[in-house]
């Protein structure tokens, strides 16, 4: 029963230390992993909204497109193409409607 408890004690102490050890990142954002091999963008989450769609059929989900400062200025006056340093970025969600939500709104289910 002691060594048990030693052995507990000994490997809480080194997890201690390997955590303590470890770098910390001085944002979020400089520390901000590839997704699907693409690195993001310092200050994505400040991007505004250009639009926001429900896709039907066999996609089914909401999709929102944002866009940094650049873009913005340039589709706000129309420009095409986009000039260097527009970014544009699609979120998407899958739909699923609740079954509280669809019964008193009279919404058809998709499903």
């Amino acid at each position: 029963m002691k060594r048990i408890a030693v052995l507990l004690v000994a490997v809480a102490a080194v997890a201690s230390m390997a955590a303590s050890w470890a770098p910390a990142s001085s944002s979020p954002e400089e520390a901000a992993a590839p997704i699907f091999g693409v690195k993001i963008p310092p200050g994505y989450r400040d991007w505004k909204l250009i639009s926001v769609v429900h896709e039907e059929g066999s996609l089914n989900d909401l999709r929102a497109i944002l866009g940094n400062d650049v873009a913005i200025k340039a589709y706000r006056a129309g420009k095409l193409p986009l000039p260097d340093g527009a970014m544009i970025a699609r979120v998407a969600w899958s739909y699923v409607p609740l079954q509280e939500a669809v019964k008193p709104l009279a919404i058809p289910n998709p499903s």
